[in-house]
């Protein structure tokens, strides 16, 4: 007698993707960044219409400190270095930028110079500011922006005091078309592009090993070489890379505003950034945008109201802290992460 047996042949089962709990939050941040600029376009439609050009510029200055925010954040956030001193590449992209676009009236000239000087400024000072930890760094970091400061302030082939005057208009020729940097609805479309594609190239990198290892070191620094990562390498990696999104922001001032201020430089700058971020949410990203604009906003409206409008936006600061540790987005992203899991907790 044979024993006849019935076999069950099933399709291979396709491999499930599992997104952990970072990469939720990753795309949680996607989702809030896709919102800003859906606002953004509204909001450029509105100017437009209006023919508002305070808005629109004042819109695109916002985007460009959310630019140096965002530099902050992949330090602070992602790395847990707190620098005082973003603003030392803020400021050295504006002038390198604002000295390139008047002897090569070229934005891609301005960019590349720019990119160029941050990589090499930002992997020497990342050398000596990444000798030290805590407080030390950002005392470090602080130092450096304020010798890059007062160089500045007081070199008379820069301006010295009074800046960078008489930056010309330049077009940016992106192929299909071209825009003009005084235009303010197109530059600050072109503004909001640029800044979203720096966000999306962040995101990427944070999204990848890379990152992963960044938030260990964030965590428990002591443990990461034993997963065979050096830290000094990862640490320096982070700096230039924040060093470089802050240059490559910073170059936009001068087309937007048509000169470059020592003030750039300083240390409000940096703490600004600080700020902005930690309204935002710290190690978010998309905190950055979000901050950057509402500290912009609140610059601006408080500012025409009061000259004492440091002393609103420091209680605003400390309330944030003390009420909302982890920002607008620790209170937002959490909800689009609930929509994204299909409402299950």
């Amino acid at each position: 007698m044979v024993d006849t047996h019935i076999v069950d042949i099933k399709a291979p089962a396709r491999p499930v993707r599992v997104i952990d709990r970072l990469g939720l939050a990753m795309r949680a941040s996607h989702v809030l960044v896709a919102l800003f600029v859906v606002a953004a376009l509204i909001f450029a439609a509105v100017g437009v219409l209006q023919d508002d050009r305070f808005f629109l510029r004042l819109g695109t200055e916002a985007l460009i400190f959310a630019g140096l925010a965002l530099s902050v954040d992949i330090l602070l956030g992602y790395s847990g270095l707190l620098s005082l001193g973003q603003a030392l590449y803020f400021g050295l992209g504006a002038y390198v930028s604002a000295v390139v676009l008047k002897e090569v009236p070229s934005f891609w000239a301005a960019m590349a110079a720019a990119l160029l000087v941050s990589l090499v400024i930002g992997f020497l000072a990342g050398l000596i500011a990444n000798r030290v930890r805590g407080v030390y760094f950002a005392l470090v970091t602080f130092g450096l922006a304020q010798v890059a400061a007062r160089a500045v302030y007081n070199t008379r082939s820069l301006g010295a005091s009074d800046g960078l005057i008489g930056v010309p208009v330049v077009p940016i020729d992106l192929g299909v078309f071209t825009v003009m940097s005084n235009s303010p609805a197109g530059f600050f479309l072109f503004t909001l592009g640029f800044i979203v594609l720096l966000y999306a190239v962040c995101a990427y990198l944070l999204d990848t090993p890379f990152g992963r290892v960044l938030l260990a070191l964030r965590a428990n620094e002591r443990r990461v070489p034993s997963l065979g990562y050096s830290t000094r390498n990862l640490r320096l990696s982070a700096y230039v890379l924040a060093a470089v999104i802050a240059s490559l922001s910073g170059a936009l001032y001068p087309m937007l505003r048509g000169f470059v201020s020592p003030e750039l430089l300083f240390f409000t700058t940096s703490g600004n950034a600080v700020i902005t971020v930690v309204i935002g949410g710290v190690g978010t990203l998309a905190g950055a945008l979000y901050g950057g604009v509402i500290l912009t906003v609140l610059k601006s409206v408080i500012g025409s109201l009061t000259e004492h409008h440091l002393i609103v936006i420091g209680l605003l600061f400390m309330a944030t802290v003390i009420f909302l540790p982890k920002g607008l987005m620790g209170v937002v992203r959490p909800l689009v992460e609930r929509v994204l899991r299909g409402g299950k907790r």
